[in-house]
């Protein structure tokens, strides 16, 4: 692996000209709504600093529990007047953000590459699927559909339609720290919602520069204060959203044990959840697989963002025909990986978040050894938060493998006879979100697709496990928590149904033939 982590710089002037493009001061700086409300003086400042080299970029301050009200109270005011617009006007307003957003762009994606860690062109990627997702929910504002039903009344009339929930409280994780945001509240806005964002604790400064342009964004329309709110903090924040009964529906991305607590809260005072957790993805490789392109594809889904997406490729199933040769390319394809600033061109895996990343990373290889697991190549901590996508030989029962570690590791597992052993590996994990099968054979990957197959929520045929499109619902099963967000129909889950029945004639019938006659 060509190492090119040792004395990484950074153009300071260029990273300061980029947060003031962004209204970030270095210091002190606070936000909560979209009038740009600061939080107390006298809390905490807690400092940001980048995963490529260490550096320190700014500080930022996090809401007290009284901020976080007066949040709640604006959003809530926000609401009565938002969910009075007619749809296509709200979609509007996502249009002109979707267009600040193709202005911002480069800028934007440089922040989340710097910030978070993933390459520069990941970080663009990023962007344009916020942008996409603008595009697809300006569409949407005009397809809010219900639904007509023939009642068995004589004269009456019986629709389906669907209204807004309320406040939407979002609360996003690290390696996607705007692009989830995004598809979330740009939904929940044409659908008529008010949002109240709490992103990572790792990740505010994006934070802070997608709330700046959708304030230029409001202020050019004359919008009220507190359509988007962004409340920095930790876990508190969290658990904040997740108990207040003012929150209609909470949509969490992050880790099962995050999820599970949330989940549990908001169930309790009878709140809706949209849960997007952790994930164990596989690729399966069949004897009659296209081997070189199932290569290709598994490299990409397993070190991009360096192992910390959530469909991430973790185990890779391979056929004892193509084994061996599978084996051998991979680990000369790793080899020959460049390893560095994700800043600068070239340079395929960058950095975990932090040390802590960094500490599962090398806990989970010596672990996985201990439990019988080969380590093949890579595993190599190279420094800061820099360290080397490792391939382990392990079985699919062993504990580790059957965890997930968010962190470069592939395990390589052999599979005998027909693809549906491969299937049942797949399966034979408690998530459930992504998963992939490559074969030329109709046969196999309509199985894969079929009730039998795939238990994931995301099941795919000659493509990865990783790069999923905002047009399909994106969730998944199991511990992955079964929510949908994005796409498809997945807009119903950010509004309430109600059925309705009018009753055109001058008689009173009930349904079911019921008599009830009263003089």
């Amino acid at each position: 692996m060509q190492n090119n982590t040792q004395n990484i710089v950074l153009d300071h002037a260029k990273i300061e000209a980029i947060l003031a493009k962004f209204g970030i001061q270095k210091e002190n700086y606070a936000f909560s709504t979209q009038k740009n409300q600061g939080f107390s003086q006298n809390a905490t400042l807690h400092k940001v600093h980048t995963p490529v080299n260490g550096d320190y970029l700014a500080s930022v301050r996090y809401a007290t529990q009284e901020e976080y009200n007066n949040s709640i109270k604006i959003a809530k005011n926000a609401f009565k007047n938002w969910r009075t617009q007619p749809s296509p006007k709200r979609g509007e307003i996502v249009r002109q953000f979707g267009e600040k957003l193709r202005a911002y762009k480069a800028d934007l994606g440089y922040l989340v590459s710097l910030e978070m860690g993933k390459i520069y062109q990941e970080g663009l990627g990023e962007v344009q699927e916020m942008i996409d997702i603008c595009d697809f929910a300006v569409g949407l504002s005009r397809q809010l559909y219900g639904n007509t039903i023939h009642s068995e009344r004589p004269q009456h009339r019986m629709f389906e339609q669907y209204h807004p929930l309320g406040i939407v409280g979002i609360i996003s994780a690290f390696n996607f720290p705007v692009a989830v945001w995004a598809w979330n509240a740009t939904l929940a806005w044409v659908c008529g919602n008010v949002c109240i964002w709490k992103p990572s604790e790792k990740t505010p400064l994006v934070a802070l520069a997608c709330q700046h342009i959708f304030n230029e964004v409001a202020q050019e329309n004359g919008l009220e204060d507190g359509i988007s709110c962004l409340i920095l903090g930790d876990r508190n924040v969290g658990e904040w959203l997740a108990k207040d009964e003012n929150v209609a529906l909470v949509s969490a991305t992050g880790s099962t044990r995050m999820g599970r607590e949330v989940g549990k809260i908001v169930a309790e005072r009878f709140g809706k959840s949209i849960l997007e957790l952790g994930g164990n993805n596989a690729v399966i490789i069949t004897e009659n697989a296209d081997v070189e392109m199932a290569i290709r594809s598994t490299i990409f889904g397993a070190v991009g963002t360096c192992g910390q997406r959530c469909t991430t490729t973790r185990r890779l199933i391979v056929h004892e025909k193509h084994y061996d040769y599978v084996k051998n390319r991979l680990v000369n394809a790793y080899q020959k990986l460049t390893i560095g600033s994700p800043l600068e061109e070239g340079n395929l895996v960058s950095p975990l978040i932090d040390n802590l990343a960094v500490n599962n990373f090398t806990q989970a290889l010596q672990n996985v050894q201990a439990q019988g697991g080969k380590l093949i190549v890579g595993g190599e901590h190279l420094g800061g938060n820099y360290v080397s996508p490792a391939i382990v030989e392990a079985e699919n029962h062993c504990e580790m493998v059957q965890n997930e570690t968010f962190a470069p590791i592939l395990y390589l597992l052999k599979y005998k006879g027909d693809v549906q052993n491969a299937i049942d590996l797949q399966n034979d994990v408690k998530q459930g979100l992504s998963s992939a099968i490559f074969s030329l054979n109709i046969r196999e990957t309509e199985l894969f697709l079929s009730a039998q197959g795939s238990d994931c929520g995301i099941a795919n045929a000659n493509i990865g496990t990783s790069g999923a499109e905002i047009g399909g619902a994106f969730g998944g099963e199991k511990e992955t928590g079964g929510g949908r967000e994005s796409g498809s129909d997945a807009w119903r889950a950010y509004m309430r149904r109600q059925t309705n029945t009018i009753n055109y004639s001058d008689k009173l019938p009930l349904a079911q033939g019921i008599k009830f006659d009263v003089d």
